[in-house]
């Protein structure tokens, strides 16, 4: 295990956000603002190593050591509960998990609720706090698609504007959980750079956005 702090951010305009968070905090790499097609971007003045995954596949690669530490959002963290310690809520990517329907849409409780969802977890475990007996349809994409084309009566996914829904002429009906981005760690990391660890968390903090 080498003295460099290896750290996997999610690709696109959050990955962005967080790595200003890490440039600010002193943990800059010029590198990775260069125009090339170089994964791995290092710096060795501040003994920190980046490289863009998936979103989806931040807590992968720390829950497997291949990263010290990552962000990842709340949504990942509770539907695929990776073995990773939660450092940091960093604030940003701020949306929330619900649930949404065709406008206008009242549920039977007589008759089994169709429940379309990239997270079936999420969405069993929240139904089951309410004992309503559901079908869970895992969709991969387009979830909005499910409700208009009569595929499913509901929708479990993130809104943050709710812009989309409303376009299509659909509406949130109930708040599950709010979603943040999260700092999180690989925990033989944790253990064995503690000390690096525990001071990148410091040194962030001031930079992390605070409720209104």
């Amino acid at each position: 295990m080498d003295d460099f702090m290896n750290i996997a951010l999610p690709k696109g305009r959050l990955g962005e956000k967080v790595y200003d968070m890490f440039e600010k905090a002193g943990y800059g790499c010029p590198s990775i603002k260069e125009d090339s097609r170089k994964l791995i971007f290092e710096s060795a003045e501040h003994k920190v190593r980046y490289f863009w995954v998936k979103p989806s596949d931040v807590s992968i690669y720390v829950e497997h050591g291949a990263a010290d530490i990552g962000v990842a959002g709340r949504d990942i963290l509770l539907e695929y509960s990776p073995d990773v310690f939660e450092l940091l809520d960093l604030g940003i990517g701020k949306c929330r998990m619900a649930v949404a329907g065709k406008k206008g849409f009242v549920d039977d409780p007589s008759r089994t609720l169709r429940v379309a969802t990239k997270f079936p977890h999420i969405a069993a475990g929240y139904y089951r706090t309410l004992s309503r007996e559901i079908d869970i349809i895992k969709l991969n994409g387009s979830i909005e698609l499910a409700p208009i084309l009569g595929l499913s009566d509901v929708i479990v996914d993130i809104v943050e504007t709710g812009t989309t829904l409303r376009e299509n002429n659909l509406e949130p009906f109930y708040d599950i959980v709010g979603i943040t981005s999260r700092l999180i760690a690989n925990k033989v990391s944790f253990r064995f750079k503690n000390t690096a660890i525990n001071k990148l968390c410091s040194d962030i903090i001031p930079y992390c956005k605070k409720d209104s």
